[in-house]
């Protein structure tokens, strides 16, 4: 499929994304966002693919939202027009998504890195929400995700100045797994990518789902889930392999059944 704002590759059983509209540092503007989540969408379908890796270039994951998209637009237009409708849909990907970011992650950029399971981030990474700075707030979930990732009083202070962190700091809070050298925070991201995309992607599946439903529910349901979802992968082949590998000490052959 062709796309103008994203390219897709692949190695193996990993799918891989790139944000491209470098002239403007990968800003995000509404054909790319509805290109990347119908890509996003088309790859969890595909029984090939088991992880996603999503990314920018060294200079920028992706600087904000297309400003001039939405700087003469009304409240009316802004609530019929309903941008964000589409993030919505990332969400329900069930397959792992990592992030490679480097350079600017912000505003929009920012929010999308944090709709990834697993971040890993160059040195040169600035990520933050300077949506204030242009008279507006996050709108794709910036001051829910980045609240629950860093805690209350770090997300006032990123979200009420705009001023972003590096990618140390992001690291010391817990908005990102690792910090890496620019040139090998792609490198690394695909190594973690190919050794989740070995596991068995049933059990990956639902330990997605399982984690995100600690995030936004009571301990309670969370333990119910859980629990449910390990009885059902008794039910799968992969469980039957897993178990068999283990006590005859070889490695397993998952075949995703």
């Amino acid at each position: 499929m062709g796309y103008d704002y994203i390219k897709v590759e692949r190695e193996g059983a990993v799918g891989v994304i790139a944000l491209n509209r470098p002239e403007v540092l990968n800003a995000l503007n509404l054909q790319l966002i509805d290109e990347l989540v119908t890509e996003l969408e088309r790859m969890d379908r595909d029984d090939s693919i088991r992880a996603i890796v999503l990314t920018g270039n060294e200079r920028a994951f992706a600087a904000g939202a297309d400003i001039g998209e939405m700087a003469d637009e009304a409240a009316i237009s802004m609530l019929l027009k309903d941008q964000f409708a589409v993030w919505d849909r990332i969400a329900g990907i069930s397959k792992p998504i990592l992030a490679a970011v480097s350079g600017f992650a912000l505003g929009g950029g920012c929010e999308l890195m944090m709709n990834c399971d697993i971040i890993i981030a160059s040195e040169t990474a600035k990520i933050g929400q300077p949506e204030i700075k242009l008279g507006v707030m996050p709108g794709a979930g910036g001051t829910q995700r980045l609240t629950k990732a860093v805690g209350k009083v770090k997300a006032m202070e990123m979200l009420l100045t705009g001023e972003p962190i590096s990618a140390d700091e992001a690291l010391r809070y817990g908005l990102v797994n690792k910090v890496v050298p620019v040139e090998m925070y792609f490198h690394e991201t695909m190594k973690l990518a190919r050794k989740i995309a070995e596991q068995p992607p049933i059990a990956a599946r639902l330990i997605k789902k399982s984690v995100l439903k600690a995030i936004d529910n009571p301990l309670s349901e969370g333990l119910d889930y859980e629990r449910n979802c390990f009885y059902l992968l008794f039910a799968s082949e992969d469980q039957k392999e897993g178990m068999r590998a283990f006590i005859e000490k070889r490695r397993p052959k998952f075949s995703g059944r």
